[in-house]
């Protein structure tokens, strides 16, 4: 009996045989005791996936960036069957704000910290020598200082060399893709270049001729610092480059880049300071309401965010125009994106900016319907993921259903007094979700485990039937992810490596000491590829 494939692999023996046509079972089975057969088309919607940010690849520049790493990950991907590749905000991030890709200075720019040096070499930018000459030990954290200070030097040369090398190839790609990104991308230029001879303090600290936007004074700023400017434009089209050079690699491996996208956007922004009038801020630019959530049962103050509600009564007037720039800026960069705090766009939770805590916020309503409608007419197809995490109502609900857009299922919050009847256990789960050992603001699912208490490890166990303990807990709750009707699965790498707190992504309640997480050359070996790709072979992913 033949069995149709284009492919198989052997779990034991880790071979791939490739075929135009047919293979007959007794050549699988002819030296092992059995063989898993995978087809390169894959029907149906179950799928799998990895959560790692781009700072997290291995590096010898202190940094994970866009250069062979990120392939040698995606084709990690490939090889264990996964087909998502999430990561988190690509946007700028600074020491202000403690390097959160949630706390940018655009929305829709791209972080040069991500460029690749070896990338700038083979386009002839840099030389190998300089190269050479940053380079160091991979870190176990990102060593943001060192950083910011090699990657500034890289583009210091790399710039001088482009400007040198200039041909009219080169010049046409540029300047098409400004033409492409003009919505946002001569704000956040000039917005740069101002910040920057302010010392980096926050627009709303600038004179007020640059402060409002004043057209004599900021045309003349523009004209004396030309070509600063087009520098600042010059990384975003390198990165622009850099980035979708690794998204056509990885579609071509049939990987989806999974991105996320935060509702707000900081005060000390590009958006804003460009957009002053769909923000809720007073005649000096400072906030009359910010975003927050209300108390909890996790926090009896609640949260205070501090960014600058939206005007959307302004929005609407103008077509959302904003919001459907920045959506497709982010269609352009990723398959898949993920609304951050989803539920805002059901209603918000709206602090007046002298309170010191949340608990004195109100709740706002939006027509969400309307919005993604308008969303549809001028986008087309959503390819949205709703966190749908939180203090959630049924027309939070709702509104994601209306537009069929995937909820998540985080694991570790499924265990409980409630568990039985939790909307994050497997058994409860229905189809259209990203189901998730946890998240980036989540512990390692070993971290968890080691830190929960007595009765929590009990009933864990009690639920998989049979001792679950440090070692085991990925295998045993990874597996009944897997089983379960979610179309889709995505585990954090960290879980897979089987590490504890200490390579946690985020903590949110704690300001520093996030988001440098780094994943160190040869931790992902075989035995992980082997694994992922047995299961997803097994449970039909």
């Amino acid at each position: 009996m033949p069995v149709f494939a284009s492919s198989a692999f052997s779990v034991l023996s880790n071979e791939k045989i490739r075929v135009d046509d047919e293979i007959p079972l007794n050549k699988l089975f002819n030296q092992l005791p059995f063989a898993i057969l995978k087809g390169k088309s894959h029907s149906g919607n179950r799928k799998s996936g990895l959560l790692l940010h781009i700072s997290s690849l291995p590096s010898e520049f202190g940094i994970g960036d866009l250069g062979p790493e990120a392939y040698r990950f995606a084709d990690f991907l490939y090889r264990s069957n996964q087909r998502i590749w999430q990561m988190l905000p690509i946007n700028p991030v600074e020491e202000g704000q403690g390097f959160s890709p949630y706390s940018s200075i655009s929305s829709r720019a791209g972080n040069t910290l991500f460029i690749s040096p070896e990338r700038l070499v083979q386009e002839g930018l840099v030389p190998g020598e300089l190269l050479q000459s940053l380079k160091s030990a991979s870190l176990p954290v990102v060593d943001y200082s060192r950083v910011v200070s090699d990657k500034k030097k890289l583009l210091d040369e790399a710039w001088k060399n482009y400007r040198q090398q200039l041909n009219g190839t080169s010049q046409n790609e540029y300047e098409f893709f400004c033409n492409e990104q003009r919505e946002w991308l001569p704000d956040f230029a000039l917005y740069s270049v101002l910040r920057n001879h302010h010392g980096n303090k926050p627009w709303y600290e600038w004179p007020d001729e640059f402060k409002y936007r004043n057209q004599e004074p900021l045309n003349d700023f523009a004209t004396n610092y030309q070509q600063e400017i087009i520098r600042v434009k010059w990384e975003q089209f390198i990165f622009d480059k850099q980035w979708h050079a690794l998204k056509v690699y990885c579609n071509n491996l049939d990987i989806e880049l999974f991105g996320d996208l935060p509702f707000y956007v900081s005060h000390d922004s590009a958006d804003v300071w460009a957009n002053l009038d769909i923000f809720n801020l007073d005649e000096k630019g400072r906030p009359i309401s910010v975003a927050g959530v209300p108390p909890d049962f996790f926090s009896a103050d609640g949260q205070l965010w501090g960014m600058p509600v939206f005007r959307w009564n302004i929005l609407r007037a103008n077509g959302f125009s904003w919001w459907a720039e920045r959506l497709n800026r982010n269609i352009q960069l990723f398959d898949l994106v993920r609304l951050d705090h989803f539920r805002a766009f059901s209603a918000y939770w709206e602090v007046p900016a002298s309170e010191k805590t949340a608990i004195n916020g109100k709740w706002k309503k939006i027509n969400g319907d309307y919005f993604f409608i308008e969303m549809e007419k001028r986008l087309g197809r959503l390819p949205f993921v709703a966190e749908d995490l939180g203090d959630i109502d049924a027309p939070v609900y709702k509104l994601r259903d209306k537009f069929n857009f995937p909820g998540m299922k985080v694991l570790q919050f499924a265990f409980g007094e409630t568990m039985p009847t939790s909307i994050f256990i497997p058994h409860n789960y229905e189809t259209n979700f990203i189901a998730y050992t946890g998240t980036h603001d989540n512990n390692t699912l070993i971290g968890w485990f080691n830190e929960a208490d007595e009765e929590t490890k009990l009933q864990v166990s009690h639920y998989v039937g049979q001792t679950v303990n440090a070692e085991n807990i990925f295998n045993v709750l990874g597996r009944s992810l897997y089983a379960s009707v979610a179309d889709s699965v995505i585990f954090p790498l960290q879980d897979v490596l089987k590490l504890d707190a200490n390579a946690r992504m985020n903590s949110p309640s704690i300001a520093q000491g996030n988001w440098n997480w780094c994943l160190s050359p040869g931790q992902l070996t075989k035995k992980e590829e082997a694994l992922l790709r047995e299961w997803t072979l097994l449970y039909n992913r």
